[in-house]
């Protein structure tokens, strides 16, 4: 099981105020905010980002460390991770885009386009995507 739910340290900003959202597992994931909940809503854009960019770049995308004390669970947006899900199910399988395609019987086009974090890609085709890797989505609300 992979979740897209990551811990986030939040520091008070002495210079500047408010606080600095730095998250271990994903160090290029830093941001600020001017209260508690500005900072932690800052740090979700962050790690979207963030995994947007590793997806983008055919990086490696780290599971969740366990939350430390002190720290925050932050999530990123559930197309995200999807599409992170995806990400990480074809380099789990050795599978390529091209490859993937085929499986799903489209084209590479669509399958390049999937990952594609400014393509609104729809949940259900990333959900076939998982499918066809062996794979599965869940979603857990608290």
């Amino acid at each position: 099981m992979f979740r897209f739910t990551y811990p986030i340290r939040l520091t008070p900003d002495r210079s500047d105020g408010g606080y600095i959202a730095r998250s271990r597992d994903i160090p290029e994931a830093i941001t600020q905010g001017e209260s508690v909940d500005d900072a932690l809503a800052e740090a979700a854009g962050a790690l979207q980002a963030a995994l947007e960019a590793r997806i983008e770049d055919g990086l490696d995308i780290p599971a969740p460390s366990a939350r430390k004390r002190g720290e925050r669970l932050v999530g990123t947006p559930i197309t995200t991770a999807l599409k992170a899900a995806v990400h990480v199910a074809l380099r789990d399988a050795g599978v390529s885009k091209s490859e993937l395609a085929r499986r799903m019987q489209v084209d590479e086009k669509e399958a390049r386009r999937m990952l594609d974090p400014r393509h609104p890609t729809k949940v259900p085709t990333l959900e076939r995507a998982l499918a066809v890797l062996g794979r599965r989505a869940e979603i857990e609300v608290r």
